[in-house]
C-alpha cells in the first residue's frame, strides 16, 4: 500500500511538472505587445528554374499573393521582382515578406492546408528557396 501510494504520488507530482512546463513554454510565446511592437518577418526569395515559363511564375505570384485571404493569422504581406542594380541576386527573383504578430501565428501557418496546397504546386517550378525569419526592431 504504501509503495503503491508513494507511485501514485510520484506520478502525479510529474503530471504536475510536465503540465507547468508546457504552460510555462506557451506562455512564452512573444506577441507584438510583449516585444515593444516588433513583428515577426517571414522572407521567402525564390529562384525558378530556367524552364518555368514567365506564365507558370505570374501564376504562382498570384497563388502566394491569395494566401493571406486563406490565411487570418497573416498580418501583413508584400513581394516584388528582383531589381537591384548590384547584381548580387545569385539567380533569387522573387521576394515576399509575409508578417505574423507572433510565432505562435507563424505556426499555424506553416503546416497550414493552403500554404501546404502553394508549396505542392510550386515544388515543380523551384530551383532554389531562401527563407530568412526574424524579429522587427525599429
Amino acid at each position: 500500500m504504501c509503495c503503491s501510494f508513494s507511485k501514485n504520488f510520484i506520478g502525479i507530482i510529474l503530471g504536475f511538472a510536465l503540465v507547468g512546463g508546457f504552460i510555462l513554454v506557451q506562455n512564452n510565446q512573444p506577441t507584438a505587445a510583449e516585444n515593444d511592437g516588433k513583428v515577426l518577418r517571414h522572407v521567402v526569395l525564390f529562384k525558378f528554374k530556367d524552364d518555368s515559363s514567365a506564365s507558370d511564375v505570374e501564376k504562382l505570384v498570384q497563388q502566394f499573393r491569395e494566401l493571406p485571404s486563406k490565411i487570418p493569422t497573416i498580418a501583413d504581406f508584400e513581394f516584388g521582382k528582383d531589381n537591384s542594380p548590384e547584381g548580387l541576386a545569385d539567380g533569387f527573383t522573387h521576394c515576399f515578406l509575409v508578417t505574423f504578430k507572433s510565432e505562435k501565428d507563424r505556426e499555424v501557418y506553416l503546416p497550414h492546408p493552403a500554404h501546404k496546397a502553394f508549396v505542392e504546386v510550386l515544388m515543380p517550378h523551384l530551383d532554389k528557396v531562401l527563407v530568412v525569419d526574424y524579429w522587427a526592431g525599429k
